[in-house]
Parts: structure tokens; C-alpha cells; sequence
């Protein structure tokens, strides 16, 4: 049987020993080496046919931010699975631009790696639970953005009254308006967001973020 070479490019001890441990566990794996520096890890991919490179871009001392992509396009072969202690949306979408879509947290247990790598190795992408919440995050910011931006100042303000249990005569009265114009709103709000009744626009707001505490309203 071939064995699949890995090289572990990553200069926090205890994280490679783990690593070691984990792979040589297993005998389909060849751990070939864990480079220290950029140049050993040019080196060892230059004179070795390695499958897989795990490692963190953040510990190691690659030179410069497109080292990685430069390794990806020399080495088409070679599959790149990221550790990461922490990552930020520019860094996730500085390594998707370049094609590397298998990225896991540091504190991922030993059955959720076996999993990222076997599923780097066939070309799959592969993100922790981490990665995905960091995705997640961005995305209701995004439409939470978005959301706020089809309302005018008044339909905002008309929201939170909403949410505040207030009816319409007594949003009316509140913000000095008609009856008629603050149906008027309601029904611009409803619209805009895509709701059909006060409740349903209370827990958009909600989930979009617009309002807190007002659960025991619901």
C-alpha cells in the first residue's frame, strides 16, 4: 500500500508533537518531516512527492502573505490543510482566493481531524465549527446592513415602537402622525422586509440584531 506523505509546517511544539502522535497512529500516513523554516520546507517539497502540507500561517515564517499560493501553484499535487488558533475574514478570504478551502481550529478533537484531512486529501473543502460561525457572523452583519438600509429613519424608529408593544394609535400619538401615516409605514415596513404580520417583523428584528431586550414582549 502507498503511503501518503505529509510534511507538518507549524513551529508551536506541542501542536506538532500532537500532530505526530495522531499520524503515526495511522499507517497510511508518512509523516516526511516538520519543517522549522520556509527554506527546509522548499527543500523537502523539492526533492519528495508529498500529498498533503499542514500548516499555520500564522506561527510559521513564511516570508510573504502569497508564499502560500506560490507553494499551491509550484506544487499543483500538493493538498494544503490550514491550522489556525484564531482567523479573521480577510485572512479566510485571502486563502479562498487562492483555492485553499481547508481550514480548522487548533482545538478541533481527534475524530474531527481525521475528518478534515482524509476529506482534504480526496479535494473536498473542510472548515471547522469555528470557521463557520466567523462566516456566519459576517453574513447577519452584512444583512443586517442591508436590512437597516431599506428603512428610512422613521420606519426604523417605527420598528422598535412595534417592538415595544406599542399599537398604531399609540405610535401615532407618540411620534405626533396620523393614524393613516403610520399604517402607511407599517405597511412601506412590511414590504421592505418581506413580513407579513408584527410578530414576524419583531423576530426579524430581532435575529437581525436592530433591537434588544424585548423578549418578554413576544
Amino acid at each position: 500500500m502507498n503511503k501518503i506523505n505529509i510534511i507538518i509546517a507549524d513551529t508551536q511544539y506541542l501542536i506538532t508533537e500532537s500532530l505526530k502522535i495522531f499520524l503515526d497512529k495511522d499507517e497510511k500516513f508518512n509523516l516526511i518531516e516538520i519543517s522549522n523554516s520556509y527554506s527546509q520546507l522548499i527543500h523537502t517539497l523539492d526533492n519528495n512527492s508529498i500529498s498533503l502540507l499542514i500548516t499555520d500561517i500564522a506561527t510559521f515564517d513564511y516570508p510573504k502573505i502569497h508564499s502560500l499560493e506560490e507553494i499551491k501553484n509550484n506544487y499543483p499535487n500538493l493538498k494544503i490543510l490550514v491550522l489556525t488558533n484564531q482567523l479573521i475574514k480577510s485572512d479566510f478570504n485571502e486563502l479562498n482566493l487562492i483555492g485553499i478551502k481547508n481550514i480548522i481550529y487548533k482545538t478541533i478533537d481527534e475524530t474531527e481531524l481525521s475528518i478534515a484531512i482524509k476529506t482534504t486529501l480526496i479535494g473536498k473543502k473542510y472548515y471547522s465549527d469555528e470557521v463557520f460561525e466567523l462566516l456566519l457572523e459576517e453574513e447577519v452583519k452584512t444583512n443586517n446592513i442591508k436590512g437597516t438600509a431599506q428603512l428610512t429613519v422613521t420606519e426604523n424608529e417605527i420598528v422598535k415602537l412595534i417592538a415595544e408593544g406599542l399599537t398604531t394609535k399609540e405610535i401615532a400619538a407618540e411620534k405626533h402622525i396620523s393614524f393613516h401615516t403610520v399604517m402607511t409605514h407599517r405597511k412601506n415596513i412590511f414590504r421592505k422586509l418581506n413580513v407579513n404580520s408584527s410578530s414576524e417583523l419583531i423576530l426579524y428584528a430581532i435575529k437581525s440584531g436592530w433591537i434588544d431586550n424585548i423578549e418578554y414582549f413576544i
